[in-house]
This record gives C-alpha cells, structure tokens and sequence, in this order.
C-alpha cells in the first residue's frame, strides 16, 4: 500500500523538482480529484456518475430566482421541505388530488406553489447525488454533519435528516441545503408567488369550440412489464430537464463561493481517508472511515467559514476566479487529448508506411499544443541526445505546467485555506498534463515508442477522468437523447435489482425521448 505524505498545501508545485519526465503522480495523490470535482460543481452530468460527493461549498440563490413546489393542497410547508429550481421537477412531485370527497378514485390535478427569493438565499451545497437515498455513499457528508456518522441503517431517514441540518444551521444563518433545494423555513427569505392547480396529464384536455369531455384515469393500454404512459412521460420529462444543466456551467441559479469550499480529498483536511482509499475506484470512495480528529477538524473549519462576515476583507480571498480558470485548462486540453487518443488508436503498427505518416501527424499535433510554451533556445544540442535524453525539453515542461498561475503565487499571502487547496490542484493538474505531452513532442518520431505513447495517453486520460469525455458514442439519434443511470429510476425497473445493471458504476446510453420509452 502507497500513502501519501503528509504536506501541507503550500505553495503548490513551484518547489517540485522539475529534472525527470518520466516521475509520474504519487499513487495517492488527489489534486486531479479536486480538480475534477471543482470542474464539475453544480452540474448534473458529472454528478451522476460519481453519486458519492466529496465537496462541501457554501453559497447563495439570488434574489429574483423562482423555486417550486409541489404537494397535495395550497398551504405552504410549516415545516423544512425540498424545492426545485425546474417546475418539471416539482411537478414529478405534484400529488394528484380527487375532483371532490366523494370521487376518490378520479384525479384532475394537483398543486404546484411558485416562490422567489425575495432576497439572497444564504445555502450550503454538497456535491455528487446528495438527494438519492442510498446507503453507499451519496449521503454521507450530509450525516456526518448532523449526526457524526454515516449510519446505512438511516439512509431513508429523510424526515430527520433535513430537520437536524437545517438546525444545525440556523445560528451559521442558513436558509437551507442544496441537494434539490431544501429550504429550512418557508416564511424566510422567500415569497408566494402563485398557487396553482394544476391539470393532470392523464385528463382528457378541453377541445376548442366542444365542452371538455369527462376526467378520465384511462389511458392507452400497455404491456404488462411497462409504466403507464402518463408516468413515463413525466419522468423522461424531469430527466430532459436536468439535462438542462448537465455541463459547464451547470446550474446557474446557484453561486458557489470556492474560496471557501471543503473538500474530503483535502489530505491537510482529511489525511485518515487517505488510507481508506487505497487501492479504490473513484466510485466508492467514501467518508464514513474518516476519522473523530478530522470530522472535528472540518466542522470547527465549516463553521468559521460560514460564520465569517462577507464584507470582512480581511478574509475576502484573492479574487481569482478559480472556476473559469479551472475551465480554461479544460477547454485547452479536452479535444486535443481525445484527438490524440484517436490518432494513436489509428496507427497500424504492422504497418511502416503508416507508422511513419501517422506518427508525423501526432508529433505537428504535439507541437502544436505546446506552441506558446516551446522556446526557440528548447533543443536538443547534439542530435543523439534525442534518442539518449529529454531534459533539453523540461523548459518547455515548466513553461506549460506553470504559465497560467506563476503570477498566482505573489497572491498566496491573501488566499484562504480553500485556495491554498485550489491552486495546488490545478498546478500539480497541468504539471502532469504538461509532462506527458511534453515527453511524446521530445521523443521524436520514433516508431517502437508508439505503443508507450498510447498507453501514456489513455492513463493521463483515465487519472484526469474529465466528464467532458463521458458521453454516447456513437451519438444518439434525432428521436433519442444521451442518458446516465439516474437514482431512483434505476430502482423502479421490475427486471433489474440492486447488484445488477449499470447503476452501480452509471455508462452513458442512448434513451428514447418519445414512446415507446426506453427503461430509465
């Protein structure tokens, strides 16, 4: 078993030795998990598949912004509930109301309340799929929280879980807890918008010019192993809608303060999980091993966070806007390393003449990813030293892993704890982006390293594991829209149960938007 040292999230990687190519990350190393996470905050795409959240970020909902809720009569909730920023979604949750006392078993429809922030919604955001009750993972920072242990035998304990946040949060002045929305007190911060009841989508709509014919329940028959109709549609209709905000920038009615976000993968934060990682796939990475030293070290810190006066700057941070800047390394590197992928995949080995076109084509590709970073004084000084060394190359190394934050550092007597983190990550990010790229551009075209340069790819590749590369291929048809595994649908397909299917490591496929539908 490797384990990480122990160092604290100083200066980043300006003080990494820079003489060797070939030093690849330590085994447990988790900047590129930090990244990757940062990257992905509030978007839905990427949260799905890696249910189990490691990110912990305070925030605001704007004033102006629209909330919805939906339930079985037109009183607002006395008590802490859920909202959604999407009315699709609420109205998945719409419960359906008889016509009249007497009718129990005809349902015309249902009600759904608008709210808007009235002012800034003061929240706390928990990525990964931190509404879906699981036991393996997705609640885990939310119980440890509140009730110092992430507890299976609680997992559906809902009532209970968002009664502790929210008041564990009252005297940190929180509104509420963005899973979905759930706001703590609905006489806060948030006004009534509209009441609304709402016509059910299985009752026959009114025809112009003609009466509306009878409310009815029945709908088209179905086989057996099917959702009725109505229910398919309604729940294809709140996965269109998350779609909405499966990439960057992902949810936008949230603003996120990274300066003060926490993050399990924090080694100076959270060293006991370290050992509990060891050897483990990014999907079951979990906090319930952490230990009563750490969990005491987050929730004094979360506190003194979200205990801080915005207007103190003092504690305001650097100014850096450390999500573009995590977006500008993504948007440098994501095509071109896909494309690099296929261009080596492409090379057939068996054959010379293609080895030799194919392998110029990688190295102009090469080349021109590191065209502002290749300095005209970077070359080999005796032709030999291609083959036998590449330190002539580690200028353009450092150049390219250090170019976006070398300023950065002047700045790091005005960063707060969360950016000491956040540097770090992005440096030691493009470090072994830059590393790699670097060492293929310095070997030449040399025919027998093209199996070493594949492989080189698809493990930076995998290490970075950007949710950019996480789609249908081939690409779905006009009828069809890209889908992962989404809790709880995956729990509501009769033929499949817990411990088969794709649930449990989410694969991107093709659904069908209209009937007939696909299995969700």
């Amino acid at each position: 078993m490797i384990l990480a040292g122990q160092v604290p999230l100083g200066t980043a990687n300006t003080d990494a030795p820079w003489h060797d190519l070939g030093a690849r990350p330590d085994a447990n190393a988790t900047s590129h998990l930090v990244f990757e996470t940062v990257n992905s905050l509030l978007q839905h795409w990427p949260n799905t598949r890696y249910r189990n959240g490691h990110t912990i970020v305070p925030g605001t909902v704007p004033t102006g912004t629209l909330l919805y809720h939906g339930r079985q009569d037109s009183n607002l909730p006395t008590i802490p509930e859920w909202t959604a920023t999407e009315p699709e979604h609420a109205f998945f949750f719409c419960s359906a109301s008889p016509a009249n006392e007497s009718t129990e078993t005809v349902f015309v429809g249902c009600w759904q309340l608008t709210l808007v922030a009235a002012r800034p919604l003061k929240v706390l955001y928990f990525d990964g799929s931190s509404a879906a009750k699981m036991a393996d993972g997705p609640l885990d920072a939310q119980d440890l929280l509140v009730w110092g242990q992430a507890d299976p035998l609680r997992t559906n304990d809902e009532r209970a879980r968002i009664d502790d946040l929210c008041a564990w949060g009252k005297d940190l002045g929180l509104d509420g807890f963005v899973r979905e929305i759930m706001l703590c007190d609905f006489t806060a911060g948030v006004d009534l918008v509209s009441a609304d009841f709402l016509a059910a989508w299985w009752t026959t709509p009114p025809t112009m010019g003609q009466p509306p014919e009878p409310p009815s329940m029945t709908i088209a028959p179905t086989p057996e192993d099917t959702l009725p109709v109505f229910q398919e549609l309604r729940a294809t209709e709140t996965v269109r809608a998350s779609g909405w905000h499966n990439h960057y920038p992902g949810e936008t009615r949230v603003v996120l303060d990274p300066t003060r976000l926490f993050s399990f993968y924090d080694p100076s934060l959270a060293p006991s999980l370290i050992t509990q990682r060891a050897g483990q796939e990014r999907w079951d990475h979990r906090h319930q091993g952490i230990s009563r030293v750490d969990l005491a070290t987050v929730m004094e810190r979360l506190k003194s966070e979200l205990n801080f006066d915005l207007g103190d700057d003092s504690r305001s941070g650097s100014g850096v806007d450390w999500q573009t800047l995590y977006r500008v390394l993504v948007n440098r590197y994501a095509d071109r390393l896909e494309l690099l992928a296929y261009l080596l995949d492409s090379v057939d080995t068996n054959t010379l003449a293609n080895i030799t076109a194919r392998t110029t084509i990688v190295q102009r590709h090469l080349r021109a990813m590191l065209t502002p970073y290749t300095l005209y004084a970077a070359r080999p000084t005796d032709p030999a030293e291609v083959d036998n060394s590449d330190n002539w190359a580690i200028p353009v190394w450092h150049a390219c892993a250090t170019r976006h934050t070398a300023q950065l550092h002047g700045l790091y007597a005005r960063f707060t704890p969360s950016e000491s983190l956040l540097l770090r990550a992005f440096d030691e990010t493009s470090r072994e982006i830059c590393r790699v790229v670097v060492r293929m551009w310095a070997a030449g075209r040399i025919a027998r390293v093209v199996q070493e340069w594949r492989t080189d790819t698809h493990t930076l590749m995998a290490w970075l594991d950007w949710n950019v590369w996480v789609k249908c291929a081939p690409e779905c048809g006009a009828e069809e829209t890209c889908y992962l595994p989404t809790w709880p649908y995956f729990w509501l397909n009769p033929t499949e149960g817990e411990g088969e299917g794709d649930w449990e490591k989410p694969q991107p496929r093709c659904i069908r938007q209209f009937e007939p539908y696909s299995r969700l």
